[in-house]
């Protein structure tokens, strides 16, 4: 069964940082590369991040340098380090199996950032 529950989002000011966690089923965390995704209202749901099982990252342009992801293989948990946060980067955060999402999305965690 596939289990994605994204927290840790909220209301900043632009040039603050949040940290975002997702804490995923064993059975898709253990064997996947696992990704961060963002929607803002309007728009399609798009890339920011993604780190293999071995630890290697990348990152949306738009992210590099001021996002860090991470993950904790002992909790089956992936983490999204935001610094330097602007307007642009508001939005519902959702993690997910990368590339190949699945199908169930977890329910996203609102990030909001006042300018």
């Amino acid at each position: 069964q596939v289990q994605l529950v994204e927290s840790g989002g909220g209301s900043v000011q632009a040039g603050g940082s949040l940290r975002l966690s997702c804490a995923a089923s064993r059975s898709i965390f253990s064997f996947n590369s696992m990704g961060w995704y963002r929607q803002a209202p309007g728009t399609q749901r798009e890339f920011v991040a993604v780190i293999s099982t071995a630890g290697l990252t990348n990152y949306a342009d738009s992210v590099k340098g001021r996002f860090t992801i991470s993950r904790d293989n002992a909790k089956n948990t992936v983490y999204l380090q935001m610094n330097s946060l602007k307007p642009e980067d508001t939005g519902v955060y959702y993690c997910n199996r990368h590339p190949y999402a699945y199908s169930a999305w977890g329910q996203g965690t609102q990030v909001t950032v006042s300018s």
